[in-house]
């Protein structure tokens, strides 16, 4: 296949990349920087456009990851119109040119998140459960309806709501782990709030998948079968890090640490998310449950 990546330098780009190409794709990068010479790569820039649409053409997948870090500063107006300008607008852009291309590709897979649920306690939410409230959840429902050009189209879409995405080089997982080290870890707020995790050597896997299934199209939870609680969570990881987890941080502190708003979407908020579409279509998971997954990610052998 020839498959367009955008968000290729980022922590999920990198990996998915580097799985197509060993499955022999021809992969061609969305970069926001100048193409060096012989680089297979189109220049792009998610608002002001593709500089040279015609390096799109020949395609026969995309898989779009470009996207703002929703936890890399504090929300205000500014921080939030950016986070949801590089998904929404970033996402139409692309749409309208793929949907402009005489020979358009066949299958687009775009990120979204499981923020589209909201906060939903102890439900159990699949692909039918419908949308939450709040911030992330109007940025996800417009995040995937930005790609309805390419779905009208013809191309086939696939909306990949991942989970909290676990690896010690970035993210959650890498910010938690100073303080889990030094014996300092704990739980957040009531502990209650479930927990929707993939481990990142999972979402290689997810998009293969994704894109050799033609049945799959529409949402499809990105998420490890085994959702767990914040609670479940930080027990797990003092396990497998051999470290207490005495000190609770209660969920005023997060708040004023990082924004009521942020506080109450990132940390606070509850979605027990399972990957129906993913088990029925056959995809088996290499991390399905939280203790393996932490020891891999970490090296700790059982």
């Amino acid at each position: 296949m020839r498959v367009a990546v955008s968000g290729s330098g980022g922590l999920i780009g990198a990996e998915v990349v580097s799985a197509l190409s060993a499955a022999g794709s021809e992969v061609v990068r969305l970069v926001r920087r100048r193409p060096v010479p012989g680089e297979k790569a189109v220049r792009w820039d998610p608002e002001k456009g593709i500089a040279d649409p015609a390096g799109l053409a020949g395609l026969d997948a995309v898989v779009h990851l470009a996207g703002e870090n929703i936890a890399a500063a504090r929300w205000n107006a500014a921080r939030k119109a950016a986070i949801r300008n590089s998904r929404v607008e970033g996402t139409r852009l692309l749409c309208d040119a793929l949907a402009a291309l005489p020979g358009p590709p066949k299958t687009l897979v775009c990120a979204s998140a499981v923020g589209y649920y909201g906060d939903r306690g102890a439900d159990l939410l699949t692909e039918e459960s419908p949308a939450g409230t709040g911030f992330l959840s109007e940025v996800c429902r417009e995040w995937e309806a930005a790609a309805e050009p390419a779905a009208q189209k013809g191309i086939r879409v696939v909306h990949l709501r991942i989970g909290v995405v676990l690896t010690p080089a970035g993210g959650a997982l890498a910010r938690m782990l100073p303080p889990f080290r030094a014996g300092l870890g704990g739980t957040l707020g009531s502990g209650r709030q479930y927990v929707s995790w993939v481990a990142l050597d999972d979402l290689p896997g997810i998009v293969l998948h994704v894109l050799a299934n033609g049945d799959l199209r529409g949402p499809v939870n990105a998420v490890a079968p085994c959702p767990v609680t914040n609670r479940e969570f930080t027990g797990a990881l003092g396990k497998v890090l051999s470290r207490p987890t005495l000190f609770p941080v209660p969920a005023f502190a997060l708040r004023l640490a990082v924004g009521g708003e942020m506080a109450d979407a990132l940390l606070l908020a509850s979605a027990r998310v399972v990957p129906r579409r993913l088990e029925e279509t056959g995809y088996r998971f290499r991390f399905p449950e939280l203790h393996g997954a932490l020891r891999h990610l970490l090296g700790k052998p059982p």
